[in-house]
Protein backbone atom coordinates (compact mmCIF):
# COMPACT_ATOMS: atom_id res chain seq x y z
CA UNK A 1 0.00 0.00 0.00
CA UNK A 2 1.42 3.28 -0.95
CA UNK A 3 -0.25 6.97 -0.83
CA UNK A 4 -1.87 6.82 -3.87
CA UNK A 5 -4.17 3.81 -2.79
CA UNK A 6 -5.33 5.50 -0.14
CA UNK A 7 -6.24 8.93 -1.57
CA UNK A 8 -9.69 9.00 -3.58
CA UNK A 9 -10.70 11.49 -6.15
CA UNK A 10 -13.37 12.97 -3.84
CA UNK A 11 -10.66 13.40 -1.52
CA UNK A 12 -8.78 16.18 -3.32
CA UNK A 13 -9.61 19.63 -2.88
CA UNK A 14 -10.44 21.73 -6.63
CA UNK A 15 -7.40 23.33 -6.42
CA UNK A 16 -4.36 20.44 -5.39
CA UNK A 17 -2.18 20.14 -8.28
CA UNK A 18 -0.84 16.65 -9.76
CA UNK A 19 2.28 16.19 -11.93
CA UNK A 20 2.28 13.40 -14.14
CA UNK A 21 5.49 12.58 -15.77
CA UNK A 22 5.80 9.78 -18.79
CA UNK A 23 7.88 6.91 -18.38
CA UNK A 24 8.69 6.76 -21.89
CA UNK A 25 9.91 9.93 -23.23
CA UNK A 26 9.60 12.19 -19.94
CA UNK A 27 7.00 14.94 -20.50
CA UNK A 28 4.99 16.32 -17.96
CA UNK A 29 1.91 17.68 -17.40
CA UNK A 30 -0.54 18.78 -14.35
CA UNK A 31 -3.68 17.79 -13.33
CA UNK A 32 -6.04 19.76 -11.11
CA UNK A 33 -8.41 18.01 -8.38
CA UNK A 34 -11.39 19.99 -10.69
CA UNK A 35 -10.22 18.08 -13.72
CA UNK A 36 -10.09 15.29 -12.18
CA UNK A 37 -13.64 15.84 -10.41
CA UNK A 38 -15.16 16.70 -13.34
CA UNK A 39 -15.16 13.14 -14.85
CA UNK A 40 -18.56 11.60 -14.22
CA UNK A 41 -18.40 8.09 -12.61
CA UNK A 42 -15.05 8.55 -11.88
CA UNK A 43 -14.93 10.05 -8.68
CA UNK A 44 -14.39 6.73 -6.35
CA UNK A 45 -11.46 5.68 -7.86
CA UNK A 46 -7.90 5.83 -6.23
CA UNK A 47 -5.01 7.74 -7.18
CA UNK A 48 -3.73 4.64 -8.19
CA UNK A 49 -6.23 3.48 -10.08
CA UNK A 50 -6.16 7.14 -12.05
CA UNK A 51 -1.99 6.58 -12.37
CA UNK A 52 -2.44 3.11 -14.16
CA UNK A 53 -4.90 4.54 -16.86
CA UNK A 54 -3.37 7.68 -17.86
CA UNK A 55 -1.22 7.61 -20.80
CA UNK A 56 1.13 10.42 -22.62
CA UNK A 57 -1.11 12.85 -24.92
CA UNK A 58 2.44 13.44 -26.44
CA UNK A 59 2.02 12.66 -30.05
CA UNK A 60 3.01 9.08 -31.42
CA UNK A 61 3.97 8.21 -27.35
CA UNK A 62 1.13 7.25 -25.62
CA UNK A 63 3.54 5.81 -22.66
CA UNK A 64 2.71 4.81 -18.97
CA UNK A 65 2.87 7.46 -16.60
CA UNK A 66 3.99 7.83 -13.07
CA UNK A 67 2.54 10.39 -10.49
CA UNK A 68 3.79 13.02 -7.75
CA UNK A 69 2.14 14.98 -5.58
CA UNK A 70 4.40 18.13 -5.01
CA UNK A 71 5.03 18.98 -1.48
CA UNK A 72 3.11 22.45 0.13
CA UNK A 73 4.36 25.75 -0.75
CA UNK A 74 4.82 26.68 3.26
CA UNK A 75 9.08 26.31 2.40
CA UNK A 76 10.89 28.73 4.25
CA UNK A 77 13.99 30.67 2.96
CA UNK A 78 17.36 30.38 3.51
CA UNK A 79 18.15 32.71 6.90
CA UNK A 80 21.73 32.85 7.92
CA UNK A 81 24.81 33.43 6.50
CA UNK A 82 28.21 34.11 7.83
CA UNK A 83 29.23 35.42 10.69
Amino acid sequence: MNWRSNIQILDLDANDRLELTCKKCGTFRWLTGAELQARKGKERLTLGEVEIRARCRQRGCGGAMRMAMPAPQDTAGFVGGIA
